[in-house]
């Protein structure tokens, strides 16, 4: 008996032993020490605090410093998704301000270019913890991937007059992107720890993560704190109006607090003190409601992203920017001609008869041109005026791409006549295809490849070509080249450009004091 003892007390200890082996040793952050684990090859730290939890008084505040601790924090599991609706796959919490690090580095002297990914999902969602952007096929080519999470809803973008009051900034909302500012702070601050370098880091987000890069390219506050900026469908270069729609969704600061206390009333109570004494899963959020989404609050972001621009008050980074063929097709639901018609001359005013011209509707169906206003006056066009506003008045590079890889459906097929839809190019630039579904392709890995080697080469060098790679010419108006991804990268002209430059006349008017004054 006592000898069956013994053995398991050897064998107890020498798989403790060899677990002990098996883990990295710790990493000193300036809160203390975090140990991660070995996933194939890598280093990965999941759940490291970069802020405070913002819970209680700190709930619509600015992010805090987060606390020291003593001992060794494990770094092996997802935190919390922000609140939000659904169920994500580690729970949810208001305690939400984590980041994780994938890092192939070998030592803390290695010196590697960085990627930071930041989650898209409408500001309503999102979470570092979806399969879809783990970051280990990009962490092995030569990258470090850090995923940093944001308030989203209303805890991320609430603004009331109460709220600005508080500030010392006589502001409020804006909180989800000042979590990224505080991210991307704190990254300065440690990833050097993990054989990062904090010269080179490189932002980068899909929908309204990419927003939140071009926001954060627009915002003082950020100044300093990245190389480099991949836009993923997003950007966000439209004036600012009362009543919003994709593409001219920025309120102003007191436009905003208006929809603060229409919230506020919508909760039930009375004052922003009563507000924080709801449980956070019993505060009402999410799409429909007010206060969901960033504004041009004159501190964060200091005003039209656009005047911006036109100015150069900017934060002058190479980007590599673009879209996806049929992002229109996400966001618009069926319609007759005679819907669509009656929408666009209720939102385009007097440029709806030119614009129905440039993406006209069938007889009896709406077709892809006409999803296609959709797709640019979101998407297209945004990230088209902020190529042409940095080529023209930065001195850093613009790459710009179009995503439209898809089969060619037959004429039977209900897809017939539909291109690539929002976010299918997550994926593509994460490796993360599903090579067991009969449907990928092998045009689709191979474009998977060169994506994930643009991104990367990005990341490295400031431009994304290099070897095994067809040449991606830097974009201006003089040489306005796109990189296309569809079954082959090859480079073409912008496309829909003449139906874009009907949006173009549109946004100009829009930002003039007559459509301004007509803007409702």
């Amino acid at each position: 008996m006592k000898t069956r003892f013994f053995l398991a007390a050897v064998v107890l200890i020498f798989f403790s032993l060899q677990s002990i082996a098996q883990q990295p040793s710790p990493v000193k952050v300036q809160e203390g020490l975090v140990q991660g684990s070995f996933e194939d090859g890598l280093t990965v730290y999941k759940g490291i605090p970069f802020a405070a939890p913002p819970v209680g008084d700190l709930r619509w505040k600015a992010p805090q410093a987060p606390a020291k601790w003593d001992g060794v924090r494990q770094a092996t599991k997802f935190a919390p998704a922000p609140m939000q609706g659904g169920n994500p796959p580690s729970g949810k919490s208001e305690d939400c301000l984590y980041l994780n690090v994938w890092t192939p580095a070998k030592s803390a002297n290695d010196k590697i270019p960085v990627m930071v990914y930041i989650y898209g999902g409408g500001f309503a969602g999102g979470y570092t913890s979806d399969p879809w952007i783990g970051g280990e096929m990009l962490a092995k080519k030569g990258v470090i991937l850090v995923s940093i999470a944001y308030r989203v809803n209303q805890f991320g973008f609430l603004a009331h007059p109460e709220l600005s009051a508080e500030s010392p900034n006589h502001v409020s909302g804006n909180y989800g992107i000042l979590d990224q500012i505080a991210g991307l702070k704190w990254i300065q601050k440690n990833i050097a720890a993990f054989g990062g370098d904090p010269k080179k880091v490189t932002i980068f987000g899909e929908s309204a993560g990419a927003i939140s890069v071009s926001m954060l390219c627009a915002s003082p506050l950020a100044k300093g704190l990245f190389s480099g900026a991949i836009s993923q469908s997003g950007g966000s270069f439209g004036p600012t109006r009362p009543t919003t729609f994709p593409g001219e969704n920025m309120k102003t600061l007191k436009q905003a607090e208006e929809s603060g206390k229409t919230y506020v009333q919508k909760a039930g109570v009375s004052s922003i003190a009563d507000l924080r004494k709801i449980e956070a899963d019993k505060l009402p959020s999410g799409f429909g409601m007010p206060g969901g989404w960033p504004i041009t609050d004159g501190y964060v972001i200091p005003d039209d992203q656009h005047k911006l621009y036109e100015a150069g008050k900017y934060n002058d980074v190479a980007v590599l920017i673009g879209y996806n063929s049929d992002e229109g097709a996400s966001f618009s639901r069926e319609k007759t001609p005679e819907e669509y018609i009656a929408g666009v001359k209720a939102r385009y005013g007097k440029f709806a008869d030119e614009l129905i011209k440039a993406y006209p509707a069938g007889t009896n169906s709406v077709p892809k041109t006409a999803r296609d206003l959709a797709r640019d006056a979101a998407f297209g066009w945004q990230t088209w005026a902020w190529a042409n506003l940095q080529s023209k008045t930065g001195k850093s590079k613009v790459y710009y791409y179009y995503f439209d890889q898809h089969p060619d459906y037959p004429k039977d097929s209900p897809k017939y006549g539909y291109g690539s839809p929002h976010a299918q190019d997550v994926s593509y630039v994460f490796q993360h295809l599903d090579t067991k579904n009969h449907e990928t392709t092998k045009s689709d890995l191979e474009i998977s490849e060169a994506m994930s080697t643009y991104w990367t080469n990005f990341a490295k060098y400031g431009n994304p070509n290099g070897n095994g790679v067809p040449e991606w010419p830097a974009y201006s108006e003089a040489n306005p080249k796109v990189m296309y991804f569809s079954q082959k990268p090859f480079v073409g002209p912008v496309p829909s450009a003449e139906s874009l430059k009907v949006l173009d006349k549109y946004f100009e008017w829009r930002r003039s004091p007559e459509g301004e004054a007509w803007a409702k």
